[in-house]
């Protein structure tokens, strides 16, 4: 098939402070929480006292920026404690750059998605991720850079299946990338593949959210020749070991052009302790150096593939 790529804003990236050139991502974490309130009633996911988060988050952020790290994707989506004010404020104060998203999370048995999205169409729930798009998200002039999708386990549900497809339509007005919260749900990735061919969407369009909890490493290689991409996002202090392995296997298959890396930290979770997000730059990186990667390897991991995978840009194909 012939792949048509267009961009609406080409070479740029939806931050919350404003578009920036991609160039200027630098190293980039690409599946964190800034903060959410998982598992509070959706009616109150988006409370926060914002004093005590400024005091835990901004220093936070600030070491980590000590540490070369440059912009950070917040995976908290609306319905799911997403307060873009807030993260504008700690982008500003900290000198990280933030992105936010557009989309609903179908994961958590449903819990964080808003009731009208059952009743309404698919190309209904689209158009409402393309307006914070075009025109912003709640009455600012921020806008997404990413969608946020996610599918619980096992046989994919309607709603799920309806969001995504929603996503997939709002890829192909806009150009965002979908970053679907997915895990070890071989059968829910391979429904998003037939809903990405039943709408002519290359597959380099989705990111595989949370790849990291299958132990098929032949599947992960499989998708990720065909175009899908692979997070990586649970490293932590005690399994870089683990991930170096996985790593490894990539790059045998030169295929290290098509994974990202994080940790799904949250540095205020209701407003407790900070889940640390710090293990890729002050442990991974060491031990992939130890372990025959070059810096070349690092730089595409945590620089390039960040890029090009939320590079703005319509991915579809003529068969």
């Amino acid at each position: 098939c012939k792949i048509l790529r267009f961009a609406s804003i080409k070479k740029k990236l939806n931050t919350v402070t404003g578009a920036i050139d991609i160039e200027n991502m630098g190293i980039t974490l690409t599946h964190e929480h800034i903060m959410s309130n998982f598992g509070l009633d959706i009616n109150e996911v988006g409370s926060y006292d914002e004093d005590a988060a400024f005091k835990q988050i901004i220093p936070y952020l600030k070491n980590l920026k000590t540490k070369g790290v440059r912009t950070i994707f917040d995976c908290t989506t609306t319905f799911f404690g997403r307060r873009v004010d807030l993260l504008k404020k700690i982008s500003e104060v900290s000198g990280i750059q933030i992105v936010t998203n557009t989309g609903y999370y179908g994961a958590a048995n449903d819990k964080y998605i808003p009731e009208f999205a059952y009743s309404e169409s698919i190309e209904q729930i689209s158009q409402r991720w393309i307006s914070e798009f075009e025109n912003g998200i709640e009455g600012t002039t921020i806008k997404p850079g990413f969608i946020k999708l996610a599918f619980d386990s096992g046989t994919p549900s309607e709603i799920d299946k309806k969001l995504f497809e929603a996503g997939v339509l709002t890829h192909k007005k806009t150009g965002l990338t979908l970053a679907v919260h997915t895990a070890e749900n071989i059968e829910a990735i391979e429904t998003q593949l037939n809903i990405l061919k039943k709408h002519n969407v290359n597959f380099d369009a989705v990111i595989w959210v949370h790849a990291n909890k299958i132990d098929n490493i032949s599947y992960l290689l499989e998708k990720a020749s065909q175009g899908l991409w692979i997070s990586l996002d649970g490293v932590n202090n005690s399994n870089t070991k683990q991930y170096i392995a996985i790593l490894k296997s990539f790059k045998v298959k030169n295929l290290l052009n098509k994974v990202l890396l994080s940790h799904d930290g949250n540095s205020f979770p209701r407003g407790r302790e900070i889940r640390p997000y710090g293990a890729i730059s002050n442990q991974l990186i060491p031990e992939m150096k130890s372990n025959s990667f070059s810096d070349k390897d690092i730089h595409q991991l945590l620089v390039e593939n960040p890029k090009k995978a939320f590079s703005i840009e319509i991915k579809t194909y003529i068969k």
